[in-house]
């Protein structure tokens, strides 16, 4: 795994620039946007995190990967997996391996225009099925619903907001050893993040996430902050990279994520050339 994603990488930096590629990585909040009919947006990210409060567990390594695919009236199915790594104190081994897959389908049923004051709004609704093996911390065991709202507002042509709204109605957010957790429950998610375009290729933000329960259960209050970007590196392709922390178990104390994302065909169609002023 590890040699993949240096090999990943070493391509992303050999890579001619060109135009950008707007996406929201490497922000947990989602944006509105959808793919565009009868294409495939993919995106891969390897974040590493310090985890506090869960001794054997000290560290987790995530990389994941995430494919999506544009279908008419707005409409996106996505697919997801992780590849997890999750290190523990001496005396207790570590466990690796593909954690839960998620399936989804998001819609954007208004976009924003021009001198309105409505935002663009969309909806997504993920089913989660335990194909980790939950015995390793590597899933959580559970089918989980998760419907989610979003909306976004720019401020200005460079500057835009997003905010989201989540329910979980069955199951736990859990990604390995991060994540609310252990048994079935009803979970509520938001975020809120805020992103600046500095030039055409580059773009910074930062975000809040979180997650809470009032079933005890759960136990697994989640609140975590994260700033970072995306710099494009090509025509349908751009690098992205973030430093987060957090409070609570279910938080991360502080990872660090890099990644890209590729839309196809036009990673490979030539660069569009600009008249000269």
């Amino acid at each position: 795994m590890r040699l993949i994603v240096r090999a990943l990488l070493r391509l992303a930096c050999l890579l001619c620039i060109c135009e950008p590629l707007y996406a929201q990585l490497p922000f947990y909040t989602d944006d509105t946007g959808v793919t565009e009919p009868r294409k495939l947006h993919f995106e891969f990210f390897n974040e590493y995190d310090a985890l506090q409060l869960q001794y054997p567990n000290l560290n987790q390594n995530t990389a994941n990967f995430k494919l999506n695919y544009g279908l008419p009236h707005d409409l996106e199915v996505d697919v997801d997996v992780p590849y997890l790594a999750i290190y523990r104190a001496p005396g207790s081994p570590a466990s690796s391996g593909f954690g839960d897959t998620n399936l989804g389908l998001k819609w954007r049923f208004h976009q924003e225009s021009k001198g309105s004051r409505a935002p663009s709004l969309a909806t997504s609704l993920y089913i989660e099925f335990p194909t980790g093996d939950s015995s390793q911390q590597l899933g959580s065991g559970l089918e989980d619903y998760w419907l989610n709202v979003i909306a976004q507002k720019s401020l200005s042509e460079k500057t835009r907001i997003t905010a989201n709204v989540g329910y979980l109605f069955a199951g736990n957010t859990s990604t390995g050893a991060l994540g609310t957790q252990n048994t079935r429950g009803h979970v509520v998610t938001g975020g809120l993040s805020l992103l600046h375009d500095f030039s055409p290729k580059l773009t910074l933000g930062a975000e809040i996430y979180g997650g809470y329960t009032n079933n005890g259960d759960l136990g697994r209050t989640q609140f975590q902050a994260m700033g970072g970007g995306q710099y494009a590196l090509r025509n349908g392709m751009s690098f992205c990279f973030g430093l987060l922390g957090g409070k609570y178990v279910a938080s991360p104390r502080i990872g660090g994520q890099i990644g890209f994302s590729m839309d196809f065909p036009d990673f490979f169609l030539p660069a569009p050339h600009h008249a000269a002023p």
